[in-house]
């Protein structure tokens, strides 16, 4: 058999060739029109999440008459929020209720909680967002059990550029153990980051080490005055993490102690000096927010806490039942040992796997929206500080698809409430073809009372105090 001879062409395998051999550009990436499409205007935005974005999301498209459908994955709106139920909000009501979604409640006789109060998670739940769940125009489309697994174009995968916002969004949800097909014409990601928290090693990376000891490890805030009083009274405890969550609760450790004198509080920080993190204190604009960090400076001059900083967690293991941290520390490798607890309250990261066939811009430092990241990174300005944004700032590859609330943060530890709020009302003003309410972004929020961020910290613990997920006002 003759041997097949490759001839040289003088053009690349990869560099298509048009009419008459001239070369062809690659196809330019999908850009989103100024004004919404509308060839799916039968089909409604789906919504993922039934947190206070999501349901705020739908509020303010029920609102313009649009149609939607919320997806929830656990068995009831707020899911998250109920697994930290006993934690109290460092905002006031008047920062975490939607407009859209007031109104709505207001017509239904429902009575707004005095503004000036700090809701407990639980409250924020049952006197929100339950009610909130229960309006006519939003419970006939709350679909809760019910788990997004997969996103996708009708017909098409992510290779394909032409034509693809001719195709409407395709949702895989299980539900009782069945997979089933919804089409959309818009998507709100409002899933949140709760459930993926960062690892309590320094480089970010999980173990297996780390998993092996999960017994004895706990991320975010535990019930320590309810019931996991018994778990932590009298015993060696340490807390790692500098932000909001990490002094809540070494807050309820520090009333444990009091109770049971024998229980002994180390606070692990990367930060270089413990007082970096006590926040903008008398300072602060959220007076909660602000005596959170006025507590914590007490119990430290009270001698109550052993801080240890700095220090960057680079192994975790364990022997007849203790642990112990073996790390970099001020004056090179030191270990943390005999301890009976950890709790690790170093924020969370979003979670992108189910959207794998969606085109995105994700930043590759905050993994938060592309536009946001240069308006949340806390590398590079103060906390506090985000400059309004909506819609426009919110897109992503695929036209029409939104990663809105905490998750659209990424890893950055800025986020209230008030902000995601902003962000869905402008989405579902666009949404609706009114561009001039989508585009006119009005966003205050309270300042931290922190200054500029210093440039020779590489570490974003240095440079805010990380709120708690989902709700980003915890405290």
């Amino acid at each position: 058999m003759k041997p097949i001879e490759f001839k040289e062409t003088g053009a690349s395998c990869c560099t298509p060739k048009g009419a008459g051999g001239a070369e062809t550009k690659p196809a330019a990436s999908v850009v989103q029109a100024d004004a919404p499409v509308q060839q799916h205007a039968h089909l409604p935005v789906a919504i993922i999440g039934a947190g206070p974005i999501g349901l705020a999301a739908a509020a303010q498209l029920a609102e313009r008459g649009q149609s939607f459908v919320l997806f929830e994955a656990g068995d009831a709106v707020g899911h998250h929020i109920r697994q930290w139920g006993h934690v109290q909000l460092f905002s006031t009501w008047q920062y975490n209720v939607d407009q859209a979604a007031a109104r709505l409640l207001r017509q239904h006789g429902w009575e707004a909680p005095k503004s000036d109060e700090l809701p407990l998670g639980r409250e924020l739940v049952e006197q929100y967002l339950e009610p909130l769940a229960q309006v006519p125009p939003l419970k006939p489309h709350i679909r809760l059990n019910t788990k997004v697994v997969s996103l996708s174009r009708r017909g098409t995968d992510k290779m394909k550029s032409a034509g693809r916002e001719a195709f409407p969004f395709v949702l895989y949800v299980e539900q009782d153990g069945v997979t089933s097909r919804v089409e959309a014409r818009a998507v709100i990601d409002a899933s949140g980051t709760w459930g993926q928290p960062n690892p309590l090693q320094a480089d970010g990376v999980w173990t297996r080490e780390e998993r092996l000891w999960a017994d004895q490890v706990t991320y975010g805030i535990p019930d320590i005055s309810g019931e996991q009083k018994s778990r932590y009274a009298g015993k060696r405890v340490a807390v790692i993490g500098s932000g909001h969550s990490a002094i809540n609760t070494l807050l309820d450790l520090a009333t444990l102690k009091a109770e049971v004198p024998a229980t002994e509080l180390i606070w692990i920080l990367r930060k270089r000096t413990v007082e970096e993190a006590y926040g903008g204190e008398g300072d602060d604009q959220l007076e909660a927010r602000g005596t959170l960090g006025s507590r914590i400076h007490q119990l430290m001059d009270a001698g109550q806490i052993t801080a240890v900083t700095p220090f960057r967690v680079e192994q975790v293991s364990g022997q007849g039942g203790k642990l112990q941290l073996l790390g970099t520390g001020a004056d090179g490798t030191m270990v943390i040992d005999r301890l009976d607890e950890i709790i690790v309250n170093t924020g969370s990261r979003p979670d992108y796997s189910f959207l794998s066939e969606i085109r995105l811009h994700i930043d590759p430092a905050t993994e938060s929206v592309e536009a946001l990241a240069p308006l949340i990174d806390p590398n590079e300005h103060s906390c506090g500080t985000v400059r309004p944004h909506g819609e426009r700032e919110l897109r992503h590859g695929d036209p029409y698809f939104y990663t809105a609330g905490m998750k659209s943060y990424g890893r950055a530890p800025t986020f209230l409430m008030a902000t995601g709020y902003e962000q869905v009302r402008s989405i579902a003003a666009y949404l609706a073809g009114d561009l001039e309410a989508a585009q006119k972004v009005e966003l205050v929020l309270p300042e931290t009372g922190v200054c500029s961020v210093p440039r020779a910290s590489s570490d974003p613990e240095d440079a805010c105090t990380a709120p708690k997920p989902e709700s980003g006002c915890c405290g």
